[in-house]
């Protein structure tokens, strides 16, 4: 990975001592167990780390390495595009049935096992390391304020992004804002009712510190309409409509920046118009997990490909189809897999990044929240970008009811595999049981909560009651 391009900052041909530390007092934090992960007694690491701009920025930047690497937004089948895409309908599954994939697919969850703990303490992990840098840059004296300014907007938006998704998966979970694991280690659950005013006060601000323009090449480090777009889909979630459509108009509304899709083929390239922020792989040259994971050549499948439900979705002349998904056929047999990235390996120079947020995702969550508002007009509108950029002619939805159902459909057929939206959509709208039930067999309603991890619930008695089910 090319550091320089995430700091933003000219290449030095003598790296600081305070650089190595916080790349490796960031690397060592971020692998411990949560729940004991703690700053130095003597503070001496935490502080050097801080002392400059250099330094505290490839602190922030170890977040987003970490982030993309481990946990939650790994483009690998830990991460939750593949492994909750098969705990929905999107993937099915080829793989070995001793993998932690194959439990995810059967709805075969229990607390013990090892995959449900990993993506749990990854998630805290980061988290922490995001409240390192707040705590740091809060003590710091070294630092100007622009600078304090952007890494705290940073980290917040970092935060929040984590704790959203834990929310969705696990439901009530902890809200953790401090390093000390004397805290850290009592803390209590918290709903999701409770959770969201938190993250919109800590997008709010996110939005207000961080710059409107990015600092660095290639959108890998957030800017203030990344943390906007974060916060219209925490609003959406929580079912404040017009903010939601106020803040996705706000990333919409800057065409400077974002442009509508033209070419399909090019939305998952590194510098695409519609991308609002994206993680950058971490050798030089390289390109996505998620090509790697999700392409294969020749079948049997080696691990996933997507269910036959959502290519039945796909409506006849979608261009998404066929510029976003390919066949693999051996005798008889053919399957798809996802083809948003292209590019497996190293090709010299990368030429795609795991694209987090984009701007589809704005004009449906606007779509949504303008239906349910009541202003059909201007949620017809939007979907119809959506349709027209698929090759579509324009939605035949008519009633808000009809409408909001042809978001859902089009959220299908646009976000899969990407970091899953399937899944948090059904549960949104009320029809994960009654979808799931058909295609899974063994689908309780209980399953829409994975369950707490064991070890934590063992030193951590606050966060019992176990989920429901488990």
């Amino acid at each position: 990975m090319n550091i320089w391009n995430y700091i933003g900052g000219s290449f030095k041909k003598t790296v600081s001592k305070s650089f190595v530390c916080a790349l490796s007092f960031f690397a060592v934090s971020s692998c411990d167990d949560y729940v004991t992960v703690d700053l130095p007694p003597t503070q001496l690491t935490a502080s050097a780390v801080f002392e400059d701009k250099m330094s505290a920025n490839a602190a922030m930047v170890e977040v987003y390495v970490k982030m993309r690497k481990t946990g939650i937004f790994s483009g690998t089948s830990s991460g939750v595009s593949v492994a909750i895409g098969a705990y929905a309908d999107e993937l099915d599954y080829f793989g070995d049935d001793t993998k932690g994939i194959s439990f995810f697919y059967a709805n075969a969850l229990l607390p013990s096992f090892g995959d449900v703990s990993t993506l749990w303490n990854n998630s805290y992990s980061q988290i922490y390391g995001a409240n390192a840098v707040l705590e740091g840059i809060q003590k710091s004296t070294a630092l100007l304020q622009t600078d304090r300014d952007q890494l705290r907007g940073e980290a917040l938006f970092a935060r929040s992004l984590v704790h959203l998704y834990l929310v969705q998966l696990y439901g009530a979970t902890p809200y953790i804002t401090s390093t000390d694991y004397r805290i850290n280690s009592k803390a209590a659950k918290m709903s999701a009712m409770d959770l969201y005013p938190k993250l919109i006060a800590d997008l709010e601000e996110a939005s207000t510190l961080l710059p409107e323009a990015y600092i660095s090449t290639d959108r890998v480090r957030p800017n203030r309409f990344a943390a906007r777009a974060l916060l219209a889909r925490v609003y959406l979630y929580n079912g404040n409509w017009a903010e939601a459509a106020n803040e996705a108009s706000a990333v919409l509304n800057h065409t400077d920046l974002y442009r509508s899709v033209v070419n399909l083929a090019a939305t998952f390239k590194k510098q695409s118009t519609t991308t609002i922020w994206q993680f950058m792989p971490g050798v030089a040259g390289q390109n996505t997990d998620e090509a790697t994971t999700f392409i294969f050549t020749a079948g049997p499948p080696p691990l996933v490909v997507l269910s036959p439900s959502l290519m039945s979705a796909f409506e006849a002349g979608d261009l998404r189809k066929s510029t976003w998904t390919k066949a693999v056929t051996k005798a008889s047999s053919t399957w798809y897999h996802a083809d948003k990235y292209k590019t497996k390996g190293n090709s010299g120079t990368s030429v795609e990044y795991s694209v987090v947020l984009r701007l589809s995702e704005q004009y449906l969550i606007r779509a949504e929240a303008r239906a349910r508002q009541g202003d059909l007009i201007g949620a017809k509108e939007d979907l119809n970008v959506i349709r027209t950029a698929a090759g579509l002619g324009n939605t035949t939805a008519v009633t808000d009811i009809a409408i909001i159902d042809a978001v859902l459909r089009e959220r299908r057929v646009e976000l899969f595999t990407e970091y899953g939206h399937r899944f948090f959509d059904l549960k949104r709208y009320g029809t994960v049981n009654a979808v799931l039930s058909v295609v899974k067999p063994g689908w309780e309603a209980t399953d829409s909560l994975l369950p707490l991890p064991e070890t934590e619930l063992l030193v951590n008695p606050n966060l019992l009651p176990q989920n429901p089910g488990y």
